[in-house]
């Protein structure tokens, strides 16, 4: 089970983390390289809050598939919207 209130808080932090940071786009990349799974939430119409894997895909997929638990970090970003996060996973791998 998901528990959206954990992740608003860990994308609350996260969001006060670099808007404190004096290169933004520094702490961006620093809060991504530290976790090994980084979920963007976003505002959904359809289902309250969107969540769009940014980072760790196949871990979770791996995970996912095996009957063993997953020993990973986790955070969540906030984003404005799907094509935000969809954006953001799109410049990491590049």
């Amino acid at each position: 089970m998901i528990d959206f209130a954990a992740l608003r808080g860990l994308a609350d932090e996260n969001r006060s983390y670099i808007q404190m940071s004096e290169d933004k786009a520094f702490a961006l990349r620093a809060v991504i390289a530290g976790h090994d799974v980084v979920l963007g939430i976003y505002p959904s119409e359809e289902e309250g809050i969107g969540l769009h894997v940014i980072k760790g895909d196949d871990l979770l997929r791996r995970i996912a598939n095996s009957n063993e638990p997953g020993n990973y970090t986790h955070t969540a970003i906030a984003v404005q919207n799907l094509d935000q996060a969809v954006t953001l996973k799109a410049l990491l791998a590049a």
